[in-house]
C-alpha cells in the first residue's frame, strides 16, 4: 500500500508540472534531455539505416559477384609483416 501511495504522489506531481509547464527546474535539465533526444534520434538513425543496408544487399544478392571471385579482384598491399 505504501507503494501505491508514493506512485500516486509522485504521479500528481508529474501531472502539475505538465498542467504548470515547468517541466524541467533548470537550464541544465532541458539541455540534459536535449542531449537525450538527440542520442535517442542518432540511435534510431543508425538502426534505420542499418535495416536500409540489409534490405538492399538482401535484395540485390542475385547480383552480386561470389565472394570468392569479390576476393581475387580486390585492390590493395598485402601486409607483408604477417607472413613469418
Amino acid at each position: 500500500m505504501d507503494n501505491l501511495e508514493e506512485l500516486e504522489t509522485t504521479a500528481q506531481e508529474v501531472l502539475g508540472k505538465l498542467k504548470s509547464r515547468h517541466l524541467f527546474q533548470s537550464h541544465w535539465d532541458t539541455a540534459a534531455f536535449i542531449i537525450f533526444l538527440v542520442f535517442v534520434g542518432t540511435v534510431l538513425l543508425l538502426l534505420l539505416l542499418a535495416c536500409v543496408h540489409c534490405c538492399c544487399c538482401r535484395c540485390h544478392h542475385c547480383c552480386r559477384q561470389s565472394s570468392r571471385s569479390r576476393k581475387e579482384s580486390s585492390k590493395g598491399v598485402d601486409n607483408l609483416a604477417l607472413d613469418p
